[in-house]
């Protein structure tokens, strides 16, 4: 099980390293067919469907709403428009959703389609971040992207290393058991340090002028990478938050020793929209 976990997390960081250094439609394709798989463990595990249902006008209308969300996406990207496109697509979903829910009453609960539009924004809205963060418009979003994997992964990373070998207080006994407080301060400081690390010797010689000093460059990844890592982990435990209020183990089997995409994607999803919104805000 260790060796496949290990082989699969491997495999996908090859995988992210080469979309998301080639960027444009070579990155934006992969994550939207990540956010459909992501839209359909949401909506199954959330039980948008009713009994024996496999597929509802309901769901459908999500996955319109992500193709015309991810289009936008990239036609803002390569023309440099305003993101009002963006914004305007997730209120065209919801409203659509909503005329499915009025057209079709009462074969919907309330609950139903705000649980579809939950995932909508869940999964495909908060991962398509990871795309319009390499994308930024100064240039710098080649650099800035990596941070989304120190935040994610990297924090993973350090606070398993970190739980292995000093771990004692559980943080969350119920939720993950697993989790230690140490492991978790672990993660946030080992992002941090990984963050400052970039931004001060590779970064900050990227994106500015030679010869100009800016201390401030490796501090601000830093703390990007730091509230990044935070959010990595209230990713992680929202999603399982929604697998044990719903009594499943994984979300799907799709990748081996991992299960679904949003077993494997968890934390990202939430750090992506973090990274780049700090980005624009610490690193103009």
């Amino acid at each position: 099980m260790f060796v496949t976990r290990l082989i699969s997390g491997i495999v996908l960081l090859i995988l992210a390293v080469g979309v998301m250094s080639l960027g444009n439609i070579w990155l934006c394709v992969p994550l939207f067919a990540i956010s459909l798989i992501a839209y359909r463990e949401l909506t199954k595990a959330l039980k948008c469907f009713g009994e024996g249902q496999k597929h509802n006008a309901l769901e459908m209308t999500g996955y319109l709403g992500i193709a015309a969300y991810y289009i936008c996406a990239w036609l803002v990207a390569i023309w440099n428009k305003d993101s009002v496109l963006l914004l305007a697509c997730i209120m065209l979903t919801f409203m659509a959703q909503m005329l499915v829910y009025v057209v079709t009453f009462p074969k919907f609960h309330a609950g139903q389609v705000l649980a579809a539009f939950f995932s909508f924004i869940y999964a495909p809205v908060m991962l398509s971040f990871v795309f319009l963060t390499r994308e930024l418009r100064s240039g710098i979003g080649i650099y800035v992207v990596w941070l989304i994997l120190i935040s994610s992964w990297g924090c993973d990373t350090c606070a398993y290393a970190v739980g292995i070998l000093i771990g004692k207080h559980k943080i969350f006994p119920v939720l993950s058991p697993k989790k230690s407080l140490e492991g978790c301060i672990g993660g946030v400081a080992g992002s941090a340090l990984i963050g400052w690390l970039y931004g001060n010797f590779y970064l900050k010689e990227a994106i500015l002028p030679a010869g100009t000093v800016n201390l401030s460059v490796g501090v601000s990844i830093a703390v990007i990478c730091a509230i990044g890592a935070v959010m990595s982990m209230v990713g992680d435990l929202a999603a399982s938050a929604i697998k044990r209020n719903n009594d499943i183990k994984d979300y799907g089997k799709l990748i081996p020793g991992h299960g679904g995409i949003m077993d494997r994607f968890d934390s990202m999803i939430v750090t992506a929209p973090m990274t780049y919104f700090l980005a624009l805000l610490l690193l103009g």
